[in-house]
């Protein structure tokens, strides 16, 4: 929902009389602030042309666009319905709105919107897109397939319905194709290259005999956890093998792979023969549903740490009780964290149990919400004292059970192979799946799904009841 500067009114000529600059002025240079990423002289410029001519309406839209790209969802719908209104024929506002009602939550109005651009041009490749996202968010997969596929009919070569397409057929379990469109992640505005430039390729999953081969953990903490699994097949293929992590992840990366060599920065790797992120792995292993790479464990926790970690909640925990790890919140940049972070009060039930300690594995921001918290489950917050997942490994290998929503924690448990109750929103990420409690990825998991979006009270609840039978 980038700003273009082909859709600002052109320049005027400058005041002859030396006051201050007309309107048109200012928003063009506004106009050309959002454009450069200049975030706050925009707002600045913004603000004085709406202080001015509230009714100005493609400074209403310019900020909306503004707002919804530093977070401000709700103040940036409110903004561009009044720019619609006031300018109902300008296609560009509507197409500006489509995406604001998604990320809100307002799927009928984003939509709405959507026809009435594709009305006025059935052509739009970015509301094509925002279509196909609002569909995937229904879960009406079949129809985000569809207008991804119009829009790459129309332009082959746009990686965002790609990826699109990609994330629908993933979840519904067509791996086949998904694998291959999922390639087009890379290309994407968010997405970023793997490595710098270079002039190796990217390994085709051959046999690479003398040769070496570097595999990068690229995406988030929980994508490398859950592809990490794929390194030990690499390693059957190639016998020099580098992979390329965050420190952070080098303990979990050498249990799978002892013998591979870890480097954390770019000038630290050796020269190679060829290229290949985790996430690429499962397209070369050609994983289908029944061919996923799942032992019930491939990770452990350092038993020092463990032992460590064990004593430390013995002290603080009250005897006898059920010990079970929550997390609450996800990273707050990821694109879809409106949905799946619940927050500590989701706890609320499970907080009520009997014979229950709340162990908190939640880092960074979220943490703040503890101070709220009044319930009648003792909770104590290791998040300050986990050091990173070598710790996180060791305090979820003293727990019963880790109830979390779709975090690297929810991975890391899984990986550990112990219980972990996951929770998801109605349209989740591609690699749960539809309409199944369990998961193929991960043996000792469960999967609590919203019935419909927005709804998570109904999903609290049959936790707490699931547990409270446990206990009984």
């Amino acid at each position: 929902m980038r700003a273009s500067l082909a859709e600002l009114p052109p320049p005027p000529a400058q005041s002859q009389s030396g006051g201050p600059p007309p309107v048109e002025a200012l928003l063009d240079l506004a106009g050309q602030c959002l454009d450069s990423g200049r975030l706050k002289e925009a707002e600045n410029l913004l603000d004085q042309i709406l202080w001015v001519a509230p009714d100005a309406a493609q400074a209403l839209n310019l900020k909306g666009i503004l707002l919804f790209r530093t977070n401000r969802n709700e103040a940036a719908a409110a903004l561009m319905e009044r720019a619609v209104e006031l300018a109902p024929r300008a296609v560009a506002f509507q197409r500006n709105l489509c995406p604001i009602y998604e990320r809100i939550g307002r799927y009928d109005d984003a939509l709405r919107v959507g026809r009435q651009v594709l009305a006025a041009d059935r052509f739009d490749l970015q509301t094509l897109h925002n279509v196909a996202l609002v569909h995937y968010r229904r879960l009406e997969l079949d129809e985000s397939i569809a207008f991804a596929r119009r829009a790459l009919d129309i332009d082959p070569s746009l990686p965002g319905p790609h990826l699109q397409l990609a994330e629908a057929l993933l979840l519904k379990g067509e791996f086949a194709e998904g694998w291959d469109e999922y390639e087009w992640r890379f290309r994407t505005g968010g997405g970023t290259l793997p490595l710098p430039a270079n002039d190796r390729p990217q390994w085709n999953g051959a046999a690479l005999a003398g040769k070496t081969l570097l595999l990068v953990a690229d995406q988030g903490y929980g994508d490398c956890i859950q592809f990490c699994r794929y390194i030990s097949w690499a390693r059957e293929r190639c016998a020099d093998l580098v992979v390329a992590a965050d420190r952070i992840l080098h303990p979990l990366i050498g249990q799978v792979c002892p013998d591979a060599r870890l480097v954390e920065r770019w000038d630290g790797c050796p020269p190679f023969a060829a290229y290949c992120p985790l996430s690429g792995l499962p397209r070369l292993h050609r994983t289908e549903l029944a061919t996923i790479p799942a032992p019930v464990s491939y990770l452990k926790a350092d038993p020092e740490r463990v032992a460590m970690w064990r004593a430390r909640l013995d002290q603080l925990s009250p005897p006898n009780a059920r010990r079970v790890g929550i997390v609450w919140a996800g990273r707050p940049t990821h694109n879809n964290d409106a949905n799946r972070s619940v927050g500590l009060a989701f706890f609320h039930d499970l907080a009520a149990l009997e014979r229950v300690v709340l162990i908190s594995l939640q880092k960074d921001a979220g943490q703040a919400a503890i101070g709220g918290y009044f319930g009648r489950a003792p909770l104590l917050n290791l998040g300050a004292a986990i050091a990173g997942f070598a710790d996180t490994a060791a305090v979820i290998e003293t727990l019963d059970l880790v109830v979390t929503v779709d975090t690297a924690v929810a991975h890391l448990a899984g990986a550990m192979g112990k219980p972990v109750w996951i929770i998801l929103p109605y349209a989740p990420d591609w690699r749960w799946l539809l309409d199944r409690h369990d998961s193929p990825w991960y043996p000792t998991a469960r999967l609590f799904r919203q019935p419909r979006p927005g709804n998570w009270d109904t999903v609290a609840r049959r936790i707490a009841d699931r547990l409270s039978s446990m206990l009984d």
